[in-house]
């Protein structure tokens, strides 16, 4: 009799886990069910819009603060100006020059830092020429400060190098040069070396030319520059400079 109620007791507890088992798989079935492919497509659809906005809001507008900037000229920059655009006559005082750092499409089809000293009157018009010629990947080879070159403007251009600030009067004169007050850009921003006999017939057709039809000069212009290729007297067609407070 003992056996028999044991046994009664043994199944009793056999049949209520069995219910438990059988309970506990039916929760984990619900809960395992599929989400409703409209509602997934939903939650996706929400998901990338936020992110595609916060992109197209935000990733441009840090990308732009970093690249393009104006600042006091950094003492790192003015050490190394010393002695070769900021040389030990220049009367130029430091406060009045800014340090431009841009991005510039190159050559090579590469976006690449580029970095300018020029005056304070024109700095604000020089960032948003190179801003806009490098939203519309318009070609730049190089745009470096000319102390790479120990302030050698031939060198310099030799490179197809866009420079600005070179201290220096203007020759025969006691009268500072617009390069020397930092109110000019040689814009190498084409193929246009200085003494480049291929380059004087502006009748032919070539790469990257500066015309009256091309970005840099309607852009330069906008923003009341004067081009040297618009010069009587002679011709510097990289040259664009700022005649703002000229005496």
């Amino acid at each position: 009799i003992k056996n028999n109620k044991h046994s009664e007791v043994n199944t009793e507890t056999e049949n209520a886990s069995e219910k438990v088992v059988q309970e506990s798989e039916l929760v984990a079935d619900r809960d395992s069910e599929e989400v409703p492919q409209e509602t997934q497509e939903k939650v996706t659809d929400t998901v990338g819009t936020e992110s595609d906005r916060k992109s197209d809001t935000e990733t441009p507008e840090a990308s732009y603060a970093d690249d393009f900037y104006i600042s006091e000229i950094p003492d790192d920059i003015f050490a190394k100006m010393q002695g070769k655009s900021y040389k030990e006559d220049c009367t130029v005082p430091r406060e009045d020059l800014r340090y431009v750092h841009v991005r510039h499409m190159g050559f090579d089809g590469e976006a690449k830092d580029g970095e300018l000293v020029v005056n304070k009157a024109i700095a604000d018009d020089v960032l948003a020429i190179f801003e806009e010629l490098y939203k519309a990947d318009y070609p730049i080879e190089k745009v470096r400060l000319v102390d790479e070159y120990d302030a050698d403007d031939e060198a310099s251009m030799s490179d197809n190098n866009s420079s600005a600030f070179n201290f220096r009067f203007i020759s025969h004169t006691t009268r500072i040069s617009r390069h020397g007050l930092g109110m000019a850009v040689d814009g190498k921003l084409s193929i246009e070396p200085a003494n480049g006999a291929d380059y004087v017939d502006r009748s032919k057709d070539f790469p990257h030319k500066i015309d009256h039809e091309d970005l840099c000069y309607k852009l330069f212009k906008e923003h009341g520059f004067t081009w040297g290729g618009d010069w009587t007297h002679s011709k510097d067609y990289q040259h664009f400079e700022n005649n703002a407070g000229n005496p």
